[in-house]
Protein backbone atom coordinates (compact mmCIF):
# COMPACT_ATOMS: atom_id res chain seq x y z
CA UNK A 1 0.00 0.00 0.00
CA UNK A 2 1.49 3.45 -0.77
CA UNK A 3 2.15 6.10 1.70
CA UNK A 4 -0.27 8.44 2.60
CA UNK A 5 -0.22 11.60 0.83
CA UNK A 6 -0.66 14.96 2.41
CA UNK A 7 -4.34 15.33 0.86
CA UNK A 8 -5.74 12.03 1.41
CA UNK A 9 -4.09 12.43 5.24
CA UNK A 10 -6.21 16.07 5.45
CA UNK A 11 -8.93 14.53 4.36
CA UNK A 12 -9.06 11.59 6.50
CA UNK A 13 -8.80 13.73 9.37
CA UNK A 14 -11.65 16.12 8.58
CA UNK A 15 -14.03 12.75 7.94
CA UNK A 16 -13.19 11.58 11.37
CA UNK A 17 -13.22 14.75 13.38
CA UNK A 18 -16.75 15.12 11.78
CA UNK A 19 -17.61 11.52 12.84
CA UNK A 20 -16.22 11.84 16.38
CA UNK A 21 -18.61 15.15 16.25
CA UNK A 22 -21.58 13.49 14.92
CA UNK A 23 -21.46 10.66 17.30
CA UNK A 24 -21.14 13.58 20.33
CA UNK A 25 -24.40 15.35 18.89
CA UNK A 26 -25.92 13.76 16.12
CA UNK A 27 -29.39 15.76 16.24
CA UNK A 28 -27.31 18.66 15.78
CA UNK A 29 -25.08 17.48 13.73
CA UNK A 30 -27.50 15.75 10.47
CA UNK A 31 -30.12 19.20 11.14
CA UNK A 32 -27.23 21.64 10.43
CA UNK A 33 -24.83 19.57 8.08
CA UNK A 34 -26.23 16.58 6.64
CA UNK A 35 -27.77 17.03 3.00
CA UNK A 36 -31.43 17.76 3.48
CA UNK A 37 -33.78 17.62 0.46
CA UNK A 38 -34.12 21.33 -0.89
CA UNK A 39 -38.16 21.83 -0.10
CA UNK A 40 -37.35 21.18 3.48
CA UNK A 41 -36.74 23.99 5.85
CA UNK A 42 -34.12 21.97 7.08
CA UNK A 43 -31.85 22.21 4.06
CA UNK A 44 -28.86 25.26 3.90
CA UNK A 45 -26.86 25.55 1.03
CA UNK A 46 -23.39 24.63 3.23
CA UNK A 47 -25.10 21.20 3.31
CA UNK A 48 -24.15 20.71 -0.51
CA UNK A 49 -20.56 20.00 0.77
CA UNK A 50 -20.94 19.55 4.74
CA UNK A 51 -22.33 16.19 4.05
CA UNK A 52 -19.30 14.71 2.31
CA UNK A 53 -17.63 14.53 5.79
CA UNK A 54 -20.44 13.31 7.95
CA UNK A 55 -21.13 9.31 8.10
CA UNK A 56 -23.94 7.41 9.10
CA UNK A 57 -21.91 4.97 11.22
CA UNK A 58 -18.88 2.90 11.82
CA UNK A 59 -19.02 0.65 8.39
CA UNK A 60 -20.26 3.59 6.36
CA UNK A 61 -16.94 5.59 7.76
CA UNK A 62 -14.63 2.95 7.53
CA UNK A 63 -15.39 1.46 4.01
CA UNK A 64 -15.42 4.90 2.48
CA UNK A 65 -12.09 5.53 4.26
CA UNK A 66 -10.60 2.53 3.47
CA UNK A 67 -11.03 3.16 -0.35
CA UNK A 68 -9.16 6.71 0.03
CA UNK A 69 -6.76 5.24 1.46
CA UNK A 70 -6.42 2.24 -1.11
CA UNK A 71 -6.64 4.49 -4.35
CA UNK A 72 -6.38 7.74 -3.20
CA UNK A 73 -2.67 8.35 -2.69
CA UNK A 74 -2.21 6.54 -6.13
CA UNK A 75 -4.13 9.30 -7.88
CA UNK A 76 -3.17 11.96 -6.15
CA UNK A 77 0.48 10.72 -7.11
CA UNK A 78 -0.70 11.23 -10.77
CA UNK A 79 -2.60 14.19 -10.72
CA UNK A 80 -1.04 16.64 -8.38
CA UNK A 81 -3.43 18.15 -5.12
CA UNK A 82 -5.41 20.49 -7.47
CA UNK A 83 -6.23 18.17 -9.81
CA UNK A 84 -6.99 15.03 -7.05
CA UNK A 85 -9.45 17.88 -4.62
CA UNK A 86 -11.05 18.91 -7.79
CA UNK A 87 -11.58 15.21 -9.08
CA UNK A 88 -12.60 14.64 -5.28
CA UNK A 89 -15.10 17.45 -4.93
CA UNK A 90 -16.46 17.51 -8.47
CA UNK A 91 -17.31 13.68 -8.43
CA UNK A 92 -19.39 14.45 -4.97
CA UNK A 93 -21.20 17.52 -6.12
CA UNK A 94 -21.67 14.65 -9.67
CA UNK A 95 -23.48 12.63 -6.70
CA UNK A 96 -25.23 15.83 -4.97
CA UNK A 97 -26.83 16.48 -8.29
CA UNK A 98 -28.02 12.83 -9.33
CA UNK A 99 -29.67 11.81 -6.01
CA UNK A 100 -31.35 15.26 -5.34
CA UNK A 101 -32.66 14.69 -9.61
CA UNK A 102 -33.84 10.97 -8.05
CA UNK A 103 -35.71 12.41 -4.60
CA UNK A 104 -37.27 15.36 -6.71
CA UNK A 105 -39.11 12.51 -8.98
CA UNK A 106 -39.87 10.57 -6.09
CA UNK A 107 -41.41 13.69 -4.71
CA UNK A 108 -43.14 15.41 -7.91
CA UNK A 109 -44.65 11.72 -8.33
CA UNK A 110 -46.28 11.32 -5.42
CA UNK A 111 -47.43 14.87 -5.34
CA UNK A 112 -49.00 14.68 -8.63
CA UNK A 113 -50.24 11.40 -7.66
CA UNK A 114 -52.29 12.99 -4.33
CA UNK A 115 -53.43 15.67 -6.70
CA UNK A 116 -54.96 13.50 -9.10
CA UNK A 117 -56.37 11.21 -6.70
CA UNK A 118 -58.43 14.29 -5.39
CA UNK A 119 -56.53 15.43 -2.10
CA UNK A 120 -56.38 18.94 -2.43
CA UNK A 121 -53.01 21.10 -2.16
CA UNK A 122 -53.72 22.93 1.04
CA UNK A 123 -54.45 19.20 2.73
CA UNK A 124 -50.63 18.16 1.47
CA UNK A 125 -49.22 21.80 2.78
CA UNK A 126 -50.85 21.08 5.91
CA UNK A 127 -49.36 17.18 5.98
CA UNK A 128 -46.13 17.97 5.54
CA UNK A 129 -46.31 21.32 8.22
CA UNK A 130 -47.54 19.48 10.80
CA UNK A 131 -44.62 17.01 10.08
CA UNK A 132 -42.14 19.57 10.23
CA UNK A 133 -43.50 20.93 13.38
CA UNK A 134 -45.23 18.19 14.89
CA UNK A 135 -42.80 15.37 14.17
CA UNK A 136 -45.86 13.60 12.81
CA UNK A 137 -49.10 13.92 10.63
CA UNK A 138 -52.67 12.54 9.96
CA UNK A 139 -52.55 10.44 6.78
CA UNK A 140 -56.18 11.87 5.51
CA UNK A 141 -56.80 8.99 3.19
CA UNK A 142 -55.85 5.62 4.35
CA UNK A 143 -56.42 4.36 0.70
CA UNK A 144 -53.48 6.97 -0.55
CA UNK A 145 -51.13 5.81 2.13
CA UNK A 146 -48.51 4.89 0.12
CA UNK A 147 -48.48 8.07 -1.82
CA UNK A 148 -48.34 9.86 2.12
CA UNK A 149 -45.28 7.86 2.53
CA UNK A 150 -43.53 8.16 -0.81
CA UNK A 151 -43.89 12.05 -0.19
CA UNK A 152 -42.81 11.97 3.62
CA UNK A 153 -39.90 10.07 2.29
CA UNK A 154 -38.34 12.59 -0.58
CA UNK A 155 -39.36 15.00 1.35
CA UNK A 156 -37.47 14.20 5.14
CA UNK A 157 -34.52 12.65 2.53
CA UNK A 158 -31.32 13.32 3.85
CA UNK A 159 -27.43 12.40 2.61
CA UNK A 160 -24.39 11.64 4.52
CA UNK A 161 -20.94 10.49 3.67
CA UNK A 162 -18.07 10.69 1.42
CA UNK A 163 -19.40 7.79 -0.87
CA UNK A 164 -20.20 10.06 -3.90
CA UNK A 165 -16.65 11.30 -3.70
CA UNK A 166 -15.41 7.74 -3.40
CA UNK A 167 -17.02 6.40 -6.06
CA UNK A 168 -15.42 9.26 -8.36
CA UNK A 169 -12.26 8.40 -7.23
CA UNK A 170 -12.40 4.87 -8.12
CA UNK A 171 -13.79 5.26 -11.68
CA UNK A 172 -10.97 7.86 -12.36
CA UNK A 173 -8.65 5.18 -10.94
CA UNK A 174 -10.32 2.27 -13.40
CA UNK A 175 -9.30 4.81 -16.15
CA UNK A 176 -5.79 5.29 -15.34
CA UNK A 177 -5.24 1.76 -14.11
CA UNK A 178 -7.59 -0.73 -16.15
CA UNK A 179 -5.73 -3.94 -15.21
CA UNK A 180 -3.87 -3.28 -11.75
CA UNK A 181 -4.72 -6.69 -9.56
CA UNK A 182 -6.90 -5.92 -7.23
CA UNK A 183 -8.08 -8.03 -3.80
CA UNK A 184 -11.14 -8.55 -2.00
CA UNK A 185 -10.66 -8.65 1.52
CA UNK A 186 -10.05 -12.48 2.50
CA UNK A 187 -10.35 -13.75 -1.08
CA UNK A 188 -6.74 -14.61 -2.02
CA UNK A 189 -7.55 -14.02 -5.85
CA UNK A 190 -6.47 -10.90 -8.20
CA UNK A 191 -8.82 -9.22 -10.13
CA UNK A 192 -8.39 -6.62 -12.60
CA UNK A 193 -9.68 -2.89 -11.81
CA UNK A 194 -11.71 -2.98 -14.42
CA UNK A 195 -13.62 -6.03 -13.92
CA UNK A 196 -14.06 -5.32 -9.66
CA UNK A 197 -14.96 -1.94 -9.69
CA UNK A 198 -16.86 -2.02 -13.28
CA UNK A 199 -18.77 -5.23 -11.34
CA UNK A 200 -19.68 -3.21 -8.64
CA UNK A 201 -20.63 -0.54 -10.54
CA UNK A 202 -23.03 -2.51 -12.18
CA UNK A 203 -24.31 -4.09 -9.16
CA UNK A 204 -24.76 -0.22 -7.49
CA UNK A 205 -26.71 0.58 -10.83
CA UNK A 206 -28.98 -2.59 -10.47
CA UNK A 207 -30.05 -1.59 -6.87
CA UNK A 208 -30.67 1.95 -7.97
CA UNK A 209 -33.15 0.77 -10.78
CA UNK A 210 -34.78 -2.43 -9.29
CA UNK A 211 -34.52 -0.21 -5.23
CA UNK A 212 -33.32 -3.56 -4.79
CA UNK A 213 -29.87 -3.32 -2.48
CA UNK A 214 -27.62 -6.26 -3.11
CA UNK A 215 -24.87 -4.03 -1.71
CA UNK A 216 -25.04 -2.12 1.75
CA UNK A 217 -28.69 -1.27 3.27
CA UNK A 218 -31.85 -0.08 2.05
CA UNK A 219 -31.49 3.65 3.23
CA UNK A 220 -28.08 3.78 0.24
CA UNK A 221 -28.10 6.12 -1.76
CA UNK A 222 -26.88 4.68 -4.84
CA UNK A 223 -27.74 7.43 -7.18
CA UNK A 224 -25.25 9.35 -5.34
CA UNK A 225 -22.74 6.79 -5.82
CA UNK A 226 -23.83 6.44 -9.72
CA UNK A 227 -23.51 10.18 -9.90
CA UNK A 228 -20.03 10.18 -8.48
CA UNK A 229 -18.85 7.70 -10.70
CA UNK A 230 -19.93 8.84 -13.59
CA UNK A 231 -18.63 12.23 -13.31
CA UNK A 232 -14.94 10.86 -11.82
CA UNK A 233 -14.94 8.53 -14.90
CA UNK A 234 -16.10 11.24 -17.49
CA UNK A 235 -13.39 13.67 -16.13
CA UNK A 236 -10.67 11.89 -15.75
CA UNK A 237 -11.13 10.09 -19.11
CA UNK A 238 -10.90 13.71 -20.41
CA UNK A 239 -7.81 14.54 -18.46
CA UNK A 240 -6.09 11.44 -19.67
CA UNK A 241 -7.38 11.85 -23.30
CA UNK A 242 -6.01 15.63 -23.58
CA UNK A 243 -2.78 14.29 -21.62
CA UNK A 244 -2.25 11.98 -24.85
CA UNK A 245 -3.02 14.39 -27.48
CA UNK A 246 -0.65 16.88 -25.70
CA UNK A 247 2.60 14.38 -25.37
CA UNK A 248 0.80 13.28 -29.19
CA UNK A 249 1.97 16.88 -30.56
CA UNK A 250 5.01 17.86 -28.60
Amino acid sequence: MMRLTETVKHLLIINILFFIVTMMNQSFMYDWFALWFPKNPNFQFWQIITHMFMHGGKKHIFFNMFSLIIFGPILEQYLGRNKFLLLYFASGLGAVALQILFTYYQYNSAFEGLLNAGVSQSEINVFLSDLVSKGRADVPYENLYSLFDSLHDSYFATMVGASGCLFGITAAFVVVYPNMPLYIMFIPIPIKAKYLIGGYFAITLYSAITGSSLAGPENTAFWAHIGGAVIGFITMWYWKKNEFNHNRWN
